[in-house]
Order: C-alpha cells, then sequence, then structure tokens
C-alpha cells in the first residue's frame, strides 16, 4: 500500500473541531449542543455586502489578478488609512482566508527547518502551517496568572539562534483576548530590528477591543516598515468566515514580490467572496459600534458566570472574542468529551475547545480549555451553568 507522507503524518488534528464527531453523537441522542469551541460569530453578515453578490452583474466568472482585485485593494488601503495605517494598494496581497496569508508569510519568510516563536498559548493552526512549511515553532509562555500578557523580552531573546526567522502575535489574542500594548509591540519591534527578524502580526481582531483598549498595529511601528508583516481577513470584523478572503500586508518590497509568486501559484482568490468583502467595506460604523457593544455584554456575562463556577479561574479578555478558562479537572480533552458523549442537564450539553491543542509544549494546558463567546447572553448562561453541573458530577 502507498505510503502516507511523513510531513502529513505530522499535521496536527485541530482542537476545535476533532471532538465534532462527539457532537454529532450528542445531537443525534437529541441533546441540544451549545457550540463555545468555534469561532464562528452568529451576528449578521451585513446586507450591503450579500446585496453586492446578488446584484453582481457576471456573464463569465473570470480569474481575478492574483493579487486580488485592483479596486479591492484600493478601496482596503483607504480603509487602513482611515485607520492610521500607512498602508497602500501595492502593499496589500488579497488571499484565500488569513489562513493562505500565514501560509504565504511563512512560505517566503523561512525554509525548511528553519525557526519561529510564537507566544503561547496560540492559534491551533499556526501549528499546521508551520508543518506544512517544514518550519519548527519555537513557543514562549505566557500565563494565565498575568492574563496571557507578552512573556519578558529576554525570553524571547534566550531563543533566537541562527535558524530563527521570524516572531509571529496574534493581537488581539485567539485563544486569550489578550491585546498587546503599545509598549509591547515596541519592545518586540527592537528585538526584531536587533536581531534583524520579520515580526509577522496577525491582527484579524484588530476591531474588537474593549474597556477603553486601542489596537496597536505592527504598520504603525516605522521603525520596522521593512520587517513587519501583517495578517487580515474579513471572517470576525465582518461575520463573514465562509468568503475565506483575507490579505498580507508589508511594506517590504522584495517579500511581497515573493508573496506574489504564491500568489500566482494559486492562481487568484475568489471572484465572488471579493465582490462581497469589497461591499463589505460601506458598512457604517454603526455596525461595529453594536457589535462590540454586544461583544463586550457577551464577554462579561461568561467570564462573570464562570468566575462564579468553583474551582474555575478565567483570564479577561481585553479583545477578540475568546477566553481561557482553567478548570478543576485532570483532563480537560476528556472533560470536554464526556459532556458530549456521557452527559447533559435536561437534554442539553456544551462543546468546548481543549486548550492543550494551543499550546506546542508537551503537557501544557491540559486543565485549560477555549471557550468563545459568540453566542447570546441567555445561552451563555446556560452554558456556563451546564458546565458548573457537569463539573460537580464529574468530579464525584
Amino acid at each position: 500500500m502507498p505510503k502516507i507522507s511523513h510531513k502529513g503524518l505530522l499535521m496536527p488534528e485541530s482542537p476545535i473541531r476533532k471532538l465534532v464527531p462527539f457532537a454529532e453523537t450528542a445531537k443525534k441522542k437529541g441533546n441540544k449542543v451549545y457550540h463555545l469551541n468555534i469561532g464562528q460569530p452568529d451576528i449578521k453578515t451585513p446586507e450591503v455586502a450579500l446585496n453586492a453578490v446578488k446584484n453582481a452583474d457576471i456573464t463569465v466568472l473570470e480569474y481575478s489578478h492574483s493579487a486580488g482585485f485592483d479596486s479591492y485593494r484600493e478601496k482596503l488601503a483607504a480603509y487602513y488609512q482611515k485607520q492610521g495605517l500607512p498602508v497602500n494598494k501595492e502593499d496589500i496581497i488579497i488571499t484565500t482566508g488569513g489562513s493562505e496569508a500565514l501560509i504565504f508569510a511563512m512560505g517566503s519568510t523561512m525554509d525548511e527547518g528553519d525557526e519561529i516563536i510564537i507566544p503561547e498559548p496560540f492559534y491551533a493552526n499556526y501549528n499546521g502551517f508551520s508543518t506544512q512549511n517544514g518550519v519548527k515553532v519555537v513557543p514562549v509562555i505566557s500565563g494565565i496568572e498575568t492574563g496571557f500578557a507578552l512573556p519578558p523580552i529576554a525570553d524571547f531573546e534566550k531563543l533566537i539562534t541562527p535558524k530563527t526567522k521570524a516572531i509571529l502575535i496574534c493581537n488581539p489574542g485567539n485563544p486569550t483576548g489578550y491585546m498587546y500594548s503599545k509598549e509591547e509591540i515596541q519592545q518586540l519591534a527592537a528585538l526584531v530590528k536587533k536581531h534583524d527578524l520579520f515580526l509577522i502580526a496577525d491582527e484579524v481582531y484588530r476591531e474588537f477591543a474593549y474597556d477603553g483598549y486601542k489596537h496597536f498595529s505592527v504598520m504603525n511601528e516605522e521603525s520596522i516598515a521593512e520587517n513587519a508583516i501583517m495578517i487580515d481577513s474579513v471572517s470576525k470584523r465582518f461575520s463573514m468566515c465562509g468568503a475565506r478572503i483575507g490579505c498580507i500586508v508589508s511594506k517590504n518590497k522584495e517579500l511581497m514580490a515573493t508573496a506574489m509568486k504564491f500568489a500566482q501559484a494559486r492562481l487568484s482568490p475568489p471572484t465572488y467572496a471579493q465582490i462581497a468583502s469589497e461591499a463589505a467595506l460601506d458598512t457604517p460604523q454603526s455596525y461595529f459600534d453594536d457589535v462590540i457593544s454586544e461583544y463586550k455584554d457577551r464577554r462579561d456575562t461568561l467570564v462573570n458566570a464562570l468566575n462564579a463556577i468553583d474551582g474555575v479561574q478565567v483570564a479577561m479578555p481585553k479583545g477578540a472574542f475568546y477566553c481561557i478558562a482553567k478548570l478543576p479537572v485532570a483532563n480537560a480533552e476528556d472533560f470536554a468529551k464526556w459532556l458530549l458523549e456521557a452527559y447533559d442537564l435536561n437534554g442539553e450539553t456544551v462543546m468546548v475547545a481543549p486548550a492543550a491543542g494551543f499550546y506546542s509544549t508537551p503537557g501544557v494546558g491540559l486543565n485549560e480549555v477555549r471557550l468563545a463567546y459568540v453566542l447570546n447572553k441567555e445561552d451563555l448562561i446556560k452554558s456556563a451553568e451546564i458546565i458548573k453541573e457537569a463539573l460537580k458530577v464529574y468530579n464525584k
């Protein structure tokens, strides 16, 4: 029988999606499952984006330019400029989701065997993208005790070797919800400048900032114009996860010319999704004001409910729509499976994402889960109640 590739065998499963069969079994038994495991917003996609697709007058569904629609890139640059980011159309390549932008970034900056330093816990698919590119992830641990703040710069510096090519951050963070301050970004900027590294920033949640915190982009730090790579996406901003449209952004012309070769190899991003994404940029500010207010209320609802459960510790998110909760269990993945396989409260149960899959250090995060507060407040309250009652039974 033909053999599967070593790289394929090394590809990690998604901690967000690998428990789906257990959820399907729970549903077949008639149980309602509250999905706190995945960042799929229930917020309505802007009508302007949906209408643009409905009203598109297309007789031939052609390729677009490999960099994406010229009109979209121009409009996207104007959007960034309104946010104070010095981004021009030429600094942008449209990608099939933020995922492809990250793959392009790694492929353009790293060779097989090179290393990338990432504060953990981190978005689980970074492990997959790294494996795909033959790149070694070197983690630097942040902890729930500090709310998952940036680890000391000395912790990063001692991990740098001749193989190190980049530092990757998610700001605000998935899965932690932590948002790096201007000072923290400047510390990282000084470090990558000193060691001639790239700083890749996944900023897909930039609008989701709470309690007066302001997002500070790597594109704002002019001292690292040649080092900075920004990753973005329409998925969360406009509740358009299924559009699969993102972008890679950098002022580094050599980097962008290299990324363009990857873009050409996959031909072009999808046409209808670009039409929707371009139109979405006309979404009024009132939409975002309402969404941010709603997510802040949901965050407060879930975090307060979890903090009221005996033995549960939660780091308060400053942005995005996730939190990490430490549970009074030895193995959160076993607990997550048990919730779906063997437990229900009045015919209802909860699906969570075991947080160990968001670390690359073995044995870390075993008693933690990532929760996405993308459900309405009533469902979040019910979910927390289910977790509370389930822990009583599980820990007997």
